[in-house]
């Protein structure tokens, strides 16, 4: 039988009910009461069911040490001790009127390793005392809760018992243990929720099923918008501001564009592409002419015409700011003699260039020659 998780204290905004809720189970273990003892053995470790063969709707039940730590902290918190009583007659007395004396009570829980979860410090009452002894009770039933696994996650009371698996009896003590031990939530109140959370998902643009800390984010963000400008905020609501913002956008998909402000986004885009091959174009012809144009006054050797080419396809600027503050190389552009055939010998066997010198220097020629040759045969 299936009950709402009951997690205590207030619910968080915008909880989601549990998809999936705790179940109820009262189960006869093998474990066998000793008179006298203090200690009673609730669970065992690892995996174990009931003498009936329950459960039914997992797989097993199970506890091992992670979930009994939670049992004992559950406990140790705990005011009133837990009861133990006889064949479960807390859970029908509402329902039958007869008195549910306890048989025992314990507060304090133990896990050992390999063996499972006791109680430890059970206080048994005399007539529970004598009927163990008398072997007229032999089984604890314990009144947990468990998930959809099986883990153990929860422990109510206990109870001394022979027959927990008499027909129809345990449908019987399983609802009356989910109206004690649960607090259901009506399945209005959770359709209501869950219809809720849908359409805060849809109005604030969120993906279907978002967490409900998600939700709460976004709100705080609107929140936070209105409290920015709360006068606005006062003068229209959201649902409004949705339907004007609907209706200028339907009023501006169905007007008619001006054609003599407006162009078509293919005409633009052809018209762009044809802007930016006429540029490359007329950037390609003045690469070239500035490139010639250099090369022919002597500021760009032969081999710096790739790099300038490259350049000016970049940046045509950078390039123009370049030739314009290059130096002339003037072997690039003329020769030696001025363009003019190179002079002569003299008589005297001097060499233009030393015909030269002789006339800067006010030498004679011959007397130059003679002392040329002089100093080449020394």
């Amino acid at each position: 039988m299936r009950v709402p998780r009951h997690d205590g204290g207030m619910p968080k905004p915008f909880q989601k009910p549990a998809a999936t809720p705790a179940r109820i189970a009262l189960a006869a273990c093998s474990s066998t009461l000793v008179a006298g003892s203090a200690e009673l053995q609730l669970f065992p470790e690892g995996e174990f069911r009931s003498i009936d063969g329950r459960p039914a709707d997992a797989p097993t039940w199970r506890i091992d040490e992670a979930l009994a730590r939670t049992l004992i902290a559950a406990a140790n918190a705990r005011t009133n001790p837990y009861v133990i009583d006889y064949e479960h007659q807390t859970l029908l007395a509402k329902e039958n009127g007869q008195p549910a004396p306890a048989a025992g009570f314990f507060r304090k829980l133990e896990w050992r390793p390999g063996v499972g979860l006791f109680a430890v410090d059970v206080e048994w009452k005399d007539r529970a005392t004598a009927m163990i002894a008398a072997d007229e009770y032999r089984f604890a039933s314990p009144v947990f809760s468990y998930d959809t696994t099986g883990a153990v996650t929860g422990l109510f009371m206990a109870a001394i018992t022979n027959n927990a698996g008499i027909d129809g009896m345990q449908e019987i003590l399983l609802a009356a243990a989910s109206m004690q031990f649960t607090t259901p939530t009506t399945t209005k109140e959770g359709t209501q929720m869950e219809e809720l959370l849908k359409k805060l998902c849809l109005v604030l643009n969120l993906p279907a099923g978002s967490a409900p800390e998600a939700i709460t984010a976004e709100l705080g963000k609107l929140e936070g918008e209105i409290k920015k400008n709360p006068d606005a905020a006062a003068a229209c609501s959201l649902l409004g501001a949705f339907t004007s913002q609907s209706a200028t956008i339907a009023a501006l998909s169905a007007a008619t564009p001006d054609p003599t402000k407006f162009v078509p986004i293919a005409a633009m885009t052809a018209m762009q592409g044809q802007l930016a091959a006429l540029s490359a174009q007329v950037g390609g012809k003045r690469v070239d002419e500035l490139v010639a144009g250099a090369v022919a006054e002597g500021k760009l050797l032969p081999a710096q015409e790739a790099w300038a080419r490259e350049l000016g396809g970049k940046d045509i600027a950078a390039l123009s700011a370049f030739i314009a503050t290059a130096p002339t190389i003037a072997l690039l552009t003329g020769t030696q003699t001025q363009g003019k055939a190179p002079a002569a010998a003299s008589a005297t066997g001097l060499t233009a260039n030393q015909v030269a010198l002789c006339a800067a220097f006010g030498l004679e020629q011959a007397q130059f020659a003679a002392t040329l040759k002089a100093e080449t045969t020394a």
